[in-house]
């Protein structure tokens, strides 16, 4: 980040009093930093305050009447490596999802050539509107990376979803964006689609209770979005998460159940160069799944149960010549030799490995270890690794088979 000119913009939500620890975080990195504000954010926190972190003059309107000088939003975008706007408000996100401009930090973005970076900041209500995420996902096609808001207590009172992002967070989020060298040879995903399952799916026994397992869904998450930065485009089927990603070359479809994840596999696989199938499927749902919650009785309960279809051998038997499919394959004993078999019965390219028998491997962690065996036995392990590193990994290890 050293050297890098980061433009701030702060729009008037209480949020706004963090972007001082904010600009300090930048500045001690190296950054280059100048903020701009809405008339309303000086509210919240001092343009003198901001300046003096800062070590430059804060702008607010476009003609300063105090000092006779016209703030220009064309070269503070000219100026900007990288504009983040923190707090991003309801207000200022729906000006820039209808490209209203009638404050500084509204022109200068429609004035940037560069990326801009949000922090969104609300009540929580405010934050799952449907016109939020609407707005949302309106910018985020326009090119605007978004850091998701966080959960949490809100100045409302309430408890959830909807503060923004803590300073720490966006100084990381802005550190990878400008540690990512977009070049030529990065791409290597460039005009690829790859298909991704990830997560668990639940099946319900009643409108209370599901059949479920353990999986977060973090190992397909890392690998869409290390696809996503490699310069593919990405179709992601999730099932139930806490995870979210946005990207303008994501497709994610949220599916419950593994019937559901078979009809978004087989409307979206054809299409696809390349299938990393890490979705955690039940292999066995409720014969029937009961109207309503079944109540707790002195006797046993029992539930017939019927096997799920196999997503991955339907893909595998409905793949082209030129398609590279992937599973996955996690084992408390075996490995090899089920892995093994795995591959061969679902007709498989590579499959990857690991065992909960591994310190550090499996369900709702942050890191893997793994090892890959491919159709022609060739097998590659690797060491303990975070899960964003695993899938460089993975993609590293498809790209050479496919080479």
């Amino acid at each position: 980040m050293r050297g890098k000119r980061i433009l701030l913009g702060i729009s008037g939500g209480i949020a706004a009093y963090k972007v001082a620890y904010l600009v300090r975080i930048l500045k001690k990195k190296g950054a280059d930093v100048r903020c701009i504000m809405t008339p309303a954010s000086s509210d919240f926190i001092s343009p003198l305050v901001l300046s003096t972190l800062s070590n430059n003059p804060v702008q607010i309107e476009f003609w300063d009447k105090n000092t006779s000088v016209w703030n220009n939003h064309v070269e503070n975008a000219l100026w900007a490596d990288l504009f983040v706007i923190a707090p991003l408000t309801a207000n200022t996100l729906s000006a820039m999802a209808v490209g209203a401009c009638d404050n500084l930090v509204l022109a200068t973005y429609l004035s940037m050539k560069g990326k801009t970076m949000v922090a969104p900041a609300m009540d929580l209500d405010m934050y799952a509107h449907p016109t939020t995420k609407r707005n949302l996902e309106t910018i985020v096609s326009d090119g605007v990376l978004v850091i998701p808001a966080e959960s949490g207590e809100l100045a409302s009172g309430l408890e959830g979803e909807g503060r923004m992002a803590e300073p720490e967070n966006i100084a990381n989020q802005i550190d990878s964006f400008f540690s990512m060298e977009i070049t030529p040879q990065s791409l290597k995903l460039k005009n690829k689609q790859v298909f991704i399952t990830a997560g668990p799916t639940y099946e319900a026994i009643d409108p209370v209770r599901f059949i479920g397992n353990h999986s977060s869904g973090k190992m397909g998450f890392e690998i869409a979005k290390e696809a996503l930065k490699q310069g593919a485009t990405v179709c992601l089927v999730t099932g139930p998460t806490k995870l979210s990603l946005t990207d303008p070359n994501l497709k994610l479809i949220s599916v419950k159940t593994a019937e559901e994840m078979l009809e978004a596999t087989k409307a979206n696989w054809k299409n696809s160069d390349i299938g990393v199938f890490s979705a955690a499927v039940a292999d066995y749902r409720p014969k029937v799944k009961a109207t309503e919650k079944i109540k707790k009785s002195e006797g046993n309960l029992v539930l017939e149960l019927v096997k799920n279809p196999d997503i991955l051998a339907w893909a595998g038997k409905n793949k082209s010549q030129d398609q590279v499919i992937v599973g996955f394959a996690l084992e408390t004993n075996n490995l090899r030799e089920n892995a093994a078999l795995k591959l061969k019965n679902k007709h498989l390219n590579l499959i990857v490995m690991n065992s909960l028998q591994d310190e550090g491997a499996g369900f709702s962690v942050d890191t893997n270890k793994i090892s890959i065996l491919d159709d022609r036995n060739n097998l590659t392990s690797f060491e303990l690794k975070s899960k964003a590193d695993v899938a460089v990994d993975i993609l590293q290890t498809i790209i050479n088979y496919s080479c």
